[in-house]
């Protein structure tokens, strides 16, 4: 990718009943809290900032999270990450993953936000071990001018692969681009903002499932489906009209996984 425009790495590590932080560096335009303890469950709270107040025109950043056998962690932006005219060399940003036997990472970064003429790629790249736990969520709105009209962004692409035991569980790719097409079956089909999660662990069942799947059934505004995976997990994705829909749809399934999977108390991340 050349040079960086910011580089962040983390190695999360348990010590006791607390998740502390290994190893942190980060450079260019990314970096890290310390650690903050929100619950009981001694999970380390991290927020990703970024002082450059958004992505432009040819950045490339790369974030690397490496958490150590029975480390939790949640993962989170200190805002939204807004792309800005970006049309003869896209933003990209790379992540990588690696969860070792029994950790939990829950990564929650706050929307992208693209504005006129946006161009961003992102590529995720997760290795787990078989104990380990995953929950990842995506959020992707258009911008807005002081009228109330959406802008258009030109292209929003994100790839995620996933491996279990170094084998490839999922490979996701998605691409929007504002065409003539992006409002027809099988795209956003009306709706403007999109939003999806991720959810890997042993212990996710049908019947849970099941519950979810009542409470989106009482929902409206919104379009919502689940798909299962081939190991224990689901990815549900949601079609919207505002940010606060799409996340209204993903804290419910994060504040169920949380409390039914992982045995934890609900959290409000929202720093706003």
């Amino acid at each position: 990718m050349g040079e960086r425009t910011g580089y962040l790495r983390l190695i999360g590590l348990k010590k006791g009943k607390k998740t502390i932080v290994k190893e942190s560096y980060s450079e260019g335009a990314l970096k890290l809290t310390r650690p903050l303890y929100l619950t009981r469950s001694g999970e380390a709270y991290l927020y990703v900032m970024n002082p450059g107040g958004g992505y432009v025109e040819g950045d490339s950043y790369q974030i690397d999270i490496l958490l150590e056998e029975n480390a939790e962690a949640v993962v989170t932006t200190q805002s939204a990450t807004k792309i800005y005219k970006t049309r003869s060399c896209p933003a990209i940003q790379e992540v990588d993953i690696h969860l070792k036997v029994g950790s939990v990472l829950e990564y929650l970064p706050d929307p992208v936000i693209a504005y006129q003429q946006a161009c961003f790629k992102q590529r995720t790249v997760i290795r787990m071990a078989q104990s380990s736990s995953l929950i990842c969520s995506d959020i992707y709105t258009p911008g807005w001018a002081s009228d109330g009209t959406l802008f258009k962004y030109d292209l929003l692409q994100a790839k995620m692969e996933i491996y279990l035991e170094d084998k490839l569980i999922l490979f996701d790719h998605v691409k929007l681009v504002p065409d003539t097409t992006i409002n027809g079956i099988g795209m956003m089909e009306g709706f403007s903002h999109f939003g999806s999660m991720l959810v890997i662990d042993q212990r996710i069942d049908d019947v849970l499932l099941d519950q979810l799947q009542e409470i989106f059934d009482t929902l409206f505004d919104v379009r919502i489906g689940i798909s299962m995976l081939a190991v224990k997990g689901f990815v549900l994705r949601v079609l919207a009209n505002t940010t606060q829909d799409v996340e209204k749809v993903l804290n419910i399934c994060h504040e169920m996984i949380r409390i039914r999977v992982l045995g934890k108390e609900p959290i409000f991340l929202r720093k706003y």
